[in-house]
């Protein structure tokens, strides 16, 4: 992939498919090698004879004087090191100057970084790249590729200069404070082909004397008291066993050092690793600055240090991506030790995972949690800034490293007084034993006052000597993964699921209190394994009962295996049946024409069963042979009480569809699926202009309907007016009258 900000070509980048974009400028000839990492293709610069060997590229390219640019590549060279340089051109093509790199410490068969930066000089119209090598003999071979010149590619939002950062213009943004003297030098480093933030030119700290030595970076870029801020750099130790650091300092508007805030790496070994050190600046904090050091070092030992950055924290630590995460980077990530993090009940300890790298989700570290026994332990976050009344998502990743654990979150939410209102929990989830990373998630609603918050988690050890590995904590305000809203007047509740896998299959229940499931309905049937075909599902359920308590539960399946993956859970709800003389007239598959009624009369139920009596001669009792009892039959006698009432009923009923009749708990009935015979509609007195009527409804009890769902009680002439530019565009989207005020649309 080329290189973002490149005024090289693809070809003279990549060295593919060939090296036109280079020529030989001294002392060498180039043929095309093999190899490379961005793309196969590598320039071979071989050496005519002993001494210094330079290759160019073909082009010249465009520049502004007092613009910085910077240059660099990827070497290799079994027997020489290298060098790169910017070489300065006038409009008439002359050479001006050179910008050299310094030579790579040593000579190495990996491929490695080699870069310059440089300030284009007064006269400099046009620029070109060098390569360099010094032969000890001909016949030696500099391998180079993934070649850049453009403006220096900068972390985002770093407050520091290009210099401070990256060491490639003269490294004057750094001072030795104690115990030190400060170089640059190009230490034989490899680096990804597609990383382009760090490498080349280092920061060197020399250690003068036994004892502790640093570096502090002489820019001091201002700060807000309040804000939360990121320090890091690369830092490659002399040993393993160093302990080497970074530190974000705060100082006040005169100069004086108010905070700091140390993170120290628990190297692996001697290569070059990234360490973050966070906080927020105090009150009273003007300015901000990053010191590297080594504590208890040896005379002579080195530190090196590359790729500094201070900013305002961001969703990542290398983007400009606003921070949505309410859990402080330090008690997020664990990159400079366990944070506020406690552990208020328990025998479980926490700890930093050491060495660098060994145990992380993301970045370099994790929280470590052991328990001695099979016990519950419970570790605790710091408070955190929250809004009131919203929802917020806490997440977190967790691996089972010894014994067994089972884990659950739970929510603390406080007033702005820092007064406890109340707490929340989610269902422990047993971590699964296969040393994978599994994510835990959870949705709470914050109270309306709620100010801050707090994360608890409780981990339960299943077995002695256990031990889990706990990353990446999150807090962060979003749309629920569910909601669910009552409907009281059209007696529904609307359920909406995001974040669906359309990969997976979904079924959604209605649970009652007993732990009784029912499917709900969606629009092409009973949602049972359903293939969701988008990320979001709105489904509203018409036949939820009236005046006791429900929840809804979520499952999602293997498309492939059928297997259960996971599932998800409401709150429990209510819908209000109001006046319990009223009942529910509902068409499961057409909610537009649902209907409540005044009820006059419930029905009188019996249940047939046809039998066949037959009395043997000489026998007392009767042998008889039964059927199956039937559903209830019996009449509900009902009153409409206007002319609208009347013909909304008479719609309701007009379709012969099967019904469900629901009533007010306490009323004796229970909620059932029936087709209505033939009806009976009288007026309740003989005038004339009477609009009352006494409908008489045959009911039989039936099996509820699987079939899908058409339209809804709010689909209102606006809705139609919205959707269809002309009453011509209905006819080929309606296929009725009836389908027009169900929005059924035509399929075909």
């Amino acid at each position: 992939m080329a290189i973002p900000g490149n005024f090289l070509s693809a070809t003279t980048e990549s060295i593919d498919p060939n090296t036109s974009g280079w020529a030989a400028k001294l002392n060498c000839t180039l043929s095309l090698g093999s190899g490379g990492r961005n793309g196969d293709g590598v320039v071979s610069m071989k050496a005519t004879a002993a001494g210094e060997m330079q290759a160019r590229v073909y082009s010249s390219y465009l520049v502004t004087m007092g613009q910085t640019y910077w240059a660099f590549a990827d070497a290799s060279s079994t027997t020489i090191p290298e060098r790169i340089g910017i070489r300065w051109l006038s409009k008439a093509g002359a050479e001006i100057s050179i910008t050299w790199s310094l030579m790579t410490a040593s000579a190495s068969s990996t491929w490695h970084r080699i870069s310059v930066g440089g300030i284009a000089p007064i006269g400099a119209i046009r620029a070109q790249v060098l390569i360099s090598s010094t032969a000890t003999a001909a016949g030696q071979i500099t391998f180079f590729e993934n070649v850049y010149f453009g403006y220096p590619l900068r972390y985002a939002g770093n407050l520091l200069s290009f210099d401070a950062e990256q060491q490639e213009l003269t490294g004057a943004s750094w001072a030795a404070e104690a115990n030190c003297t400060l170089s640059r030098t190009v230490p034989v480093f490899s680096w990804a082909a597609n990383w382009y933030y760090s490498g080349g030119e280092m920061l060197t700290l020399t250690v003068t004397a036994n004892g502790n030595a640093s570096a502090l970076c002489t820019e001091r870029p201002a700060v807000t008291p309040g804000v939360e801020y990121l320090g890091y750099a690369y830092l490659a130790p002399p040993t393993s066993s160093s302990s080497c650091w970074v530190e974000l300092r705060f100082y006040n508007s005169s100069g004086s050092q108010i905070s700091a805030t140390r993170s120290t790496l628990a190297a692996p070994g001697t290569a070059i690793y990234r360490q973050y050190a966070s906080a927020v600046a105090p009150a009273g904090a003007a300015s901000v600055s990053l010191a590297v050091g080594i504590t208890s070092a040896t005379a002579g030992q080195t530190v090196r240090s590359d790729g500094a950055v201070i900013k305002v924290r961001t969703a990542n630590p290398t983007n400009s991506l606003p921070n949505l995460n309410a859990v402080t980077f330090a008690d997020y990530g664990f990159e400079q030790g366990v944070g506020q993090w406690t552990v208020p009940s328990g025998v479980a300890t926490i700890a930093r995972s050491s060495p660098w790298g060994s145990q992380a989700f993301t970045d370099s570290y994790s929280l470590t949690v052991t328990s001695s026994t099979a016990t519950a332990s419970t570790i605790r976050s710091g408070q955190y800034t929250v809004t009131g009344g919203v929802n917020w998502r806490v997440w977190c990743v967790a691996k089972r490293v010894a014994g067994g654990w089972s884990l659950a979150s739970t929510i603390r939410w406080f007033d702005s007084s820092s007064t406890l209102i109340t707490t929340a929990s989610s269902v422990a989830a047993a971590v699964p034993s296969d040393g994978n990373w599994w994510t835990l998630q959870q949705d709470y609603m914050a109270p309306a006052n709620a100010a801050y918050a707090q994360i608890d988690y409780v981990l339960t050890a299943t077995a002695a000597s256990s031990t889990l590995q706990l990353d990446a904590v999150l807090l962060y305000q979003v749309l629920p993964q569910q909601s669910v809203t009552v409907d009281n007047v059209n007696a529904a509740v609307q359920i909406v699921t995001r974040e669906i896998n359309t990969s997976q299959l979904m079924t959604m229940y209605r649970v009652m209190a007993d732990g009784s499931r029912t499917l709900v309905r969606g629009a092409s049937g009973l949602i049972s394994q359903m293939t969701p075909t988008d990320d979001t599902l709105i489904v509203t359920d018409y036949e939820a009962p009236l005046g006791v308590s429900f929840s809804y539960r979520i499952e999602f399946y293997s498309a492939t295996t059928g297997a259960l993956v996971g599932f998800r859970t409401t709150s429990t709800y209510l819908l209000d049946p109001g006046d319990p003389n009223y009942a529910w007239l509902k068409d499961p598959g057409r909610p537009i024409l649902n209907r409540r009624v005044l009820v006059k009369q419930a029905p009188d139920w019996q249940q047939p069963i046809e039998q066949n009596v037959m009395r043997p001669r000489g026998r007392q009792n009767a042998v008889v042979l039964s059927g199956v009892r039937s559903g209830r039959e019996g009449n509900l006698v009902a009153w409409t009480q206007s002319d609208d009432e009347r013909e909304a009923l008479r719609f309701l009923l007009a379709t012969g569809n099967v019904l469900l009749w629901q009533s007010a708990p306490g009323m004796g009935e229970s909620d059932v699926y029936v087709s209505v015979a033939e009806t009976a509609f009288p007026r309740v007195t003989s005038y004339a202009p009477e609009q009352w009527r006494e409908w008489t409804l045959p009911l039989t009890e039936v099996d509820r309907p699987t079939g899908g769902m058409a339209g809804s009680p709010t689909w209102t002439v606006r809705d139609v007016s919205i959707e269809n530019t002309s009453a011509l565009s209905l006819v080929s989207r309606y296929a009725t009258v009836l389908d027009l005020a169900l929005n059924q649309r035509a399929t075909g």
